[in-house]
């Protein structure tokens, strides 16, 4: 028997713009709240009152460290910073809501809603370079939230991230969906003709309607392609990332994907298919229930199919991939398309070489 976790759904009227239609309880709640009329009609208020789209709270944090360590074996980098915690893109799929349940939020519509900014990640960032002893490496930028969601344009955390990196000429990637990276095409177009900058856009869906349900608030499909080919166009290395890849709702598109992105500049490809950890499971479920309720039966089933049985299997020999026939014929299909359109080649190899303390970085040290 699976287990499902209460989600306490909000009005319909209410979700426009949102991935998920409520806030679930996240894994370390104590107990299971589930709405009751007492009599007095609190209930019918209430639900007047949520008619009104949810607002996006931005909540500032000063951090202690901003880089983190990976030691997943599956995964091509062994440092990231995400500027932000928590995604107002609102992709329902998205692997990292479960990280909200740390913070006691909701990793349903409190991910999209409340948004920990890491104000102080740029000056964290020249501390962790400054250190006597650090020795540079590829530090991915956005690995779990997107570094240029909409928040961004505001606050510019990424971009004052960015900053440092090239001023002390530390090579580094960007994963995104979002068209607000080419705002800082002044300081990643010299980088990447330096080897120091590659970026990867994510295109799940060339249908705009599915695209629109499925990251209700990143750019449109359209968008993303044009992203790809402007910093095509300005030689940064940019490949697509054509995930997550879900049986029956975006799969079929993904030879059309994929040569739509070798069309506008693409160099490279890679693809994940979709994982289900935690809370993702119930709230991913609740939206296929909501959106494709004819169809969820044969998607979960082959979901099943490529995790051994189960929802989700975390062992990272194929959490990215998948197991079983079909998981291997997706990956065949995927092999055949980007050998075909030239997208296989290997991921940019950037430049640890240059890295270099800016001027008056060190001043204790240029008095010896």
């Amino acid at each position: 028997m699976r287990h499902r976790r209460h989600i306490e759904l909000i009005p319909a009227e209410s979700i426009k713009g949102r991935g998920t239609a409520g806030r679930i309880e996240h894994r370390f709640s104590a107990a299971t709240h589930v709405p009751e009329d007492d009599g007095w009609g609190l209930l019918d208020q209430q639900a007047s009152e949520e008619q009104l789209p949810p607002r996006t709270q931005v909540i500032e944090e000063q951090v202690k460290s901003i880089v983190a360590s990976n030691d997943s074996p599956d995964i091509s980098f062994d440092f990231s910073i995400n500027p932000y915690r928590g995604c107002e893109h609102g992709c329902v799929y998205c692997y990292a809501r479960p990280t909200h349940s740390y913070l006691n939020l909701s990793p349903g519509l409190d991910f999209e809603t409340r948004i920990i900014a890491k104000v102080n990640a740029a000056q964290r960032l020249r501390e962790t370079f400054g250190k006597r002893g650090y020795r540079p490496a590829l530090i991915n930028i956005g690995a779990a939230t997107d570094a240029y969601q909409p928040v961004e344009r505001e606050l510019r955390i990424t971009r004052s991230i960015i900053e440092v990196m090239h001023d002390w000429q530390h090579p580094f990637s960007v994963v995104t969906k979002s068209a607000g990276v080419e705002r800082d095409l002044d300081l990643i177009a010299p980088m990447a003709a330096q080897r120091l900058a590659a970026v990867y856009v994510s295109v799940t869906s060339l249908d705009r309607e599915l695209a629109r349900i499925l990251e209700p608030r990143a750019a449109a499909p359209h968008r993303r392609l044009r992203t790809i080919e402007t910093l095509a166009k300005a030689g940064v290395p940019v490949g697509v990332s054509v995930s997550p890849m879900i049986p029956f709702i975006n799969e079929p598109e993904l030879e059309r994907i994929l040569e739509a992105a070798a069309a506008a500049g693409a160099s490279s490809a890679f693809m994940v298919v979709l994982r289900l950890p935690w809370e993702v499971n119930p709230i991913f479920q609740d939206w296929l229930q909501r959106h494709y309720p004819q169809r969820a039966e044969r998607v979960m089933a082959r979901v099943r199919e490529m995790r051994g049985g189960r929802d989700y299997d975390a062992d990272f020999s194929q959490r990215m991939t998948g197991e079983g026939v079909w998981a291997q014929l997706l990956a065949q299909r995927f092999r055949k398309a980007v050998a075909r359109l030239k997208l296989d080649r290997e991921r940019e190899a950037l430049d640890t070489t240059r890295f270099r303390p800016p001027p008056g970085a060190h001043p204790q040290r240029e008095l010896f």
